[in-house]
């Protein structure tokens, strides 16, 4: 297997939610700090939402390993930020027996 080519700097960011003093909460995003990834599109769909067109592209996202529990290994329900791109984890798994590195699966939605 070869190395993967982590040419691109993605920010990872996690939900924070804090009461929004009105028996519910706000939800906002707070950044963990920057991973170099490569970036790679797998699928891609179109659906209708409430009357708007939303595309949806899954994409495949390495990045170096990092150890269970450590701040800096991403996780389902954070996101991965590109300027205004947003890519949501779905799901990350080691790629190699090592845990050299991490598999990230997430998914960007756009309306059209």
């Amino acid at each position: 297997m070869s190395a993967p080519k982590l040419n691109r700097r993605l920010l990872l960011e996690t939900p924070v939610r804090a009461a929004d003093g009105a028996g519910g909460f706000a939800e906002t995003w707070t950044s963990l700090g920057s991973l170099w990834a490569e970036v790679t599109a797998r699928t891609g769909r179109e659906r209708a939402e409430a009357g708007v067109l939303v595309s949806t592209v899954a994409y495949r996202i390495v990045v170096r390993g990092a150890l269970y529990g450590a701040t800096g290994r991403p996780k389902p329900e954070q996101r991965f930020r590109e300027g205004e791109r947003v890519f949501v984890i779905q799901a990350v798994a080691e790629r190699d027996p090592e845990g050299r590195y991490l598999t990230c699966f997430a998914e960007e939605e756009v309306a059209a």
